[in-house]
């Protein structure tokens, strides 16, 4: 009965992300920007419906920008959870660009993308997150570079931060972190590290218990004279802290 529920989620996701792109392709060049964001979040939502994880929000998200959020990684649903708790940009690998279905969703999100093995690019992101500062925006950026196992944090790359040093912006810690709905206990169903296939991950995670994704935002944050090797040891331990509380 659990692979049965299990294919009936799978199958509603396939076509969520089909209507996904329908939207992107047919209706977001009419729409504003607000319009665009909205549905975003609304489609995310949806989302976390569909695989069975609901969301419990800790601390305050940000109302407004500028403002960069940093977080730990852990899977691929992490991304779709803090869009469902509040619309930013993100940073992404650049591959990610080329993924059927989701890189359209991904681009139309207003994803920045990064070649991680070029300096020169992250040169230019810092540039590009800058800009995006200015207006006003809200991004979020994952500083593992990559996901973990979901027990420890793998230590943070400072260099994206010196755009919120530049704009004097001010960065939000955040902790992510998902648990049984029923026993409150930690969960790594949605967990996607090392080798393991996005497929594998995903399969885990419609076959799971109900989810909880839980959101524990803190207190944001001004580099107050620290370089950017300085603030991202000391986010770091604070995103260890909420991502535990």
């Amino acid at each position: 009965m659990k692979q049965v529920i299990a294919f009936g989620r799978m199958l509603r996701l396939l076509w969520h992300l089909v209507v996904g792109v329908a939207i992107v392709l047919l209706r977001f060049p009419r729409w504003s920007p607000e319009q665009r964001q909205m549905r975003v979040q609304v489609w995310a939502q949806a989302l976390l419906r569909i695989l069975g994880v609901s969301l419990r929000i800790v601390g305050s998200p940000p109302a407004q920008g500028p403002v960069l959020m940093v977080a730990n990684h852990i899977s691929w649903l992490d991304i779709p959870v803090l869009h469902a708790t509040r619309y930013c940009r993100f940073v992404s690998k650049s591959d990610v660009q080329s993924w059927p279905l989701l890189g359209i969703l991904a681009s139309a999100a207003g994803t920045l993308y990064l070649e991680r093995s070029s300096r020169r690019d992250a040169r230019r992101m810092v540039h590009q997150l800058q800009q995006a500062l200015q207006r006003h925006e809200v991004l979020a950026l994952f500083p593992e570079g990559t996901t973990g196992d979901g027990r420890t944090l793998r230590p943070f790359y400072p260099n994206l931060l010196q755009a919120a040093i530049d704009c004097d912006a001010p960065v939000q810690p955040l902790g992510l972190h998902f648990a049984d709905k029923a026993s409150g206990h930690i969960s790594f169903a949605p967990s996607y590290t090392d080798d393991e296939t996005l497929l594998a991950s995903l399969w885990r995670t419609l076959c799971a218990p109900p989810i909880e994704a839980v959101v524990h935002f803190g207190t944001p944050q001004h580099a107050q004279g620290r370089d950017r090797r300085a603030w991202s040891r000391d986010l770091q331990q604070a995103v260890d802290r909420l991502r535990q509380g």
